[in-house]
């Protein structure tokens, strides 16, 4: 629910239309019927899944900024990019720039491809320097090529939950700490992401991964008893993909700890984990660590791999594959709004 408008989700249409009815003899509502259009979310529903696209709302965000007729670009943000605060540079218009990453940062919601190069420029809000200005530009240029990009999520019988966990070898030039990325999928679908400076300094790139592991088992343990209360069900344990063979032996060794008696308690919340199995550590190559867009710019090739990886596509030519369950309405999205005037 948001204001006055709710969006009701159930597999069995008879159960929403009671719903509706009931809702009826309470509230003034009107029936806006299948969703289509929510939040500045664009829904379109076939008979093999959904996607989600905010394409209008980006739309929107280059027109407010005076770049809807800009050249477009292949990446959001140039592969070895170095910014920091930069004392000795101009200051920038600071309302401005915070108006178009907050804009920005609501495009996150279906842009999983962009949260990198947003959260890097969202770190200097503060006090926002021309090279700044620059580089959110540039992200500008990539949302001019790309504004019919968006998300889909297939129909599928079965209920699998696996994520994958990075961290950057590249720190923050002010303060010295590597970025943290995450994603989870629910059968091959990406719910949730994130893109986040790390708390402390790691002192190596196991440390550094070991720590990004743990928050994507946080991660892990809510979206299973998430899962848990939706469905009424049990939920396996979760498979978490590192590309760091180090790290995941150093969730599962304790010999290992004499090597990481510095690292903080609240980091080794992992190791608990996967002793009750709630979680399981695999290895994956860094060629297919999914998260690996989420935590540094990369190049133009490696950029447009790992978005595909990821799971954004462009929805205009985009083609279902796999599996069709038979039932159209195995879901229904219904919009409704409340008559509060």
């Amino acid at each position: 629910m948001y204001v006055d408008d709710l969006l009701i989700t159930r597999s069995s249409e008879v159960m929403i239309i009671d719903f509706k009815k009931e809702m009826s003899t309470i509230f003034e509502m009107s029936d806006l019927g299948l969703l289509t259009y929510y939040l500045g979310i664009e829904v379109i529903e076939s008979e093999d899944g959904i996607t989600l696209n905010q394409g209008r709302y980006a739309t929107k965000i280059l027109q407010e900024a005076g770049m809807e007729d800009c050249n477009a670009v292949h990446t959001p943000i140039d592969a070895g990019l170095v910014l920091s605060k930069a004392s000795k540079e101009q200051n920038a218009d600071e309302k401005e720039f915070r108006r178009n990453i907050g804009c920005l940062r609501y495009l996150l919601h279906t842009r999983p491809d962009l949260a990198y190069s947003v959260g890097l420029l969202s770190r200097y809000m503060h006090e926002p320097k021309t090279s700044h200005v620059a580089a959110l530009k540039h992200i500008l240029r990539y949302l001019k090529g790309t504004s019919s990009h968006g998300l889909t999520f297939s129909r599928a019988k079965k209920m699998e939950l696996v994520g994958f966990s990075d961290s950057s070898h590249n720190i923050d030039e002010d303060d010295g700490r590597s970025t943290t990325g995450h994603v989870f999928y629910l059968n091959k679908c990406p719910i949730t992401w994130c893109s986040q400076k790390q708390e402390t300094v790691a002192l190596s790139s196991c440390e550094a991964e070991f720590m990004a592991a743990t928050e994507a088992a946080k991660q892990a343990i809510w979206l299973q008893e998430l899962m848990e209360e939706i469905t009424e069900k049990s939920c396996k344990k979760v498979m978490i993909c590192i590309d760091n063979k180090s790290a995941i032996a150093l969730t599962k060794n304790p010999v290992f700890h004499g090597r990481s008696k510095h690292i903080h308690k609240r980091y080794h919340f992992i190791r608990e984990c996967v002793e009750n199995e709630q979680v399981e550590v695999q290895h994956v190559p860094g060629v297919e660590q999914r998260a690996d867009i989420l935590t540094k710019a990369l190049g133009r090739i490696k950029f447009k791999e790992m978005r595909e990886l990821v799971g954004v596509q462009d929805i205009v030519n985009f083609k279902f594959k796999g599996e069709n369950v038979g039932d159209k309405h195995e879901v229904i999205p219904i919009l409704m709004s409340l008559g509060l005037g």
